[in-house]
């Protein structure tokens, strides 16, 4: 069992709650700390959790084993640097900080012994971590391109450099803009009311690395909209990776066409229980849910995922997400940002933490 701390009240605070109560035998929520205390306050009475006016009380209380910041983007680098001071590991919500400037002082922290990482769940989620795996299995030899349609900023560019198998490498960045109208579908409060037309704004940014090529093409109804979907390609020299299909070559002469399917127990009367059991491709699972018997979203089930990858990063396992990756995404989300307001490309700056990324995989 490990027991965690929560800073925080918003609406992502929810996933983490949800995720520690269907996972109650391995991980329970020590309190929560808000300033918000009406929110707060309906939150724990939800939850069943303690509440705390400050993450110091939670901490004097409790003892957590690690806490997660869960606040706005301006306070949480001042939350995570209090925490560090009194000795406790954190799981900062995306991203760690706003500016390259305040990236660099968390990183100064990292540097003198804080342990600080990210829940950054996107690459958790069963279905990319299925495509991810298997991108990476050598099935589609050295892959050289990763488009991806399937979360915005610095969450896509995680994606994006997974799939591409790239850490911290000078690249050049060349992005646009795009509006258009689209009849306005669900949102964070539910369903519509009524029809009208709002504006959906997509940023499409390319990510040259020389020999690798990143395209992140996202738009801000994508989350919930019933009409605007996700969508993947990878490719390699032996094959590619297309939304839910794989085609590769056995030998020069042989390609081979798998599907991704998902396996779940409890449809057509089967009685398990409901919760998905994995992902499989051709012969092989790519991807095992390790939150069974939960029943959990899959984005759910990848913040349970990275809740329990911290749980073993605080007991000496490896990074749950560093916070050198995370850097590195929020730092190339800042320069495609500034490429689409310019209307030119950027140039990617070597950054402190740039020697600590790997090359990521889908592990």
């Amino acid at each position: 069992m490990v027991r965690f701390g929560i800073v925080g009240s918003g609406w992502r605070v929810r996933f983490f709650l949800r995720a520690a109560q269907a996972l109650r035998w391995q991980l329970e929520v020590a309190g929560l700390a808000a300033r918000r205390p009406q929110r707060a306050a309906n939150l724990a009475a939800a939850y069943g959790v303690p509440l705390y006016r400050s993450p110091t009380e939670l901490i004097a209380a409790q003892k957590p084993d690690f806490v997660v910041t869960s606040v706005s983007w301006p306070a949480n680098p001042s939350i995570v640097g209090q925490l560090v001071e009194k000795g406790l590991p954190v799981l900062s919500e995306t991203p760690p900080a706003g500016t390259v400037a305040e990236m660099h002082a968390l990183w100064a922290l990292q540097e003198q012994g804080a342990r600080i990482q990210v829940a950054e769940q996107y690459w958790r989620q069963p279905h990319h971590a299925a495509r991810l795996a298997f991108a990476h299995s050598g099935r589609l030899g050295c892959v050289s391109q990763a488009q991806v349609s399937a979360a915005h900023g610095y969450h896509g560019i995680s994606l994006m450099r997974r799939f591409l198998g790239i850490g911290a490498a000078p690249v050049t960045v060349s992005a646009r803009r795009f509006s258009s109208p689209i009849i306005k579908g669900p949102g964070r409060s539910g369903p519509p009311d009524s029809e009208h037309i709002a504006e959906s704004t997509q940023l499409i940014a390319n990510f040259d690395f020389g020999d690798r090529l990143g395209v992140l093409d996202f738009t801000s109804d994508q989350y919930f909209s019933w009409i605007r979907g996700q969508r993947l390609l990878v490719r390699g020299e032996r094959g590619e990776i297309i939304d839910d299909r794989a085609v590769y070559l056995e030998d020069f002469r042989t390609p081979i066409e798998v599907t991704f399917t998902r396996h779940s127990a409890g449809p057509g009367g089967n009685l398990e229980g409901n919760y998905l059991k994995g992902i499989q491709a051709g012969e092989k699972w790519w991807y095992r849910n390790p939150t069974i018997p939960a029943e959990l979203s899959d984005d759910e089930i990848a913040v349970a995922d990275i809740l329990l990858r911290m749980a073993a990063y605080v007991s000496g396992g490896p990074d749950a997400y560093s916070l050198a990756e995370a850097c590195q995404d929020r730092y190339l989300d800042i320069l495609a940002a500034e490429a689409a307001d310019s209307g030119l490309p950027v140039r990617s700056q070597p950054q402190p933490w740039s020697e600590a990324v790997p090359a990521a995989d889908g592990s």
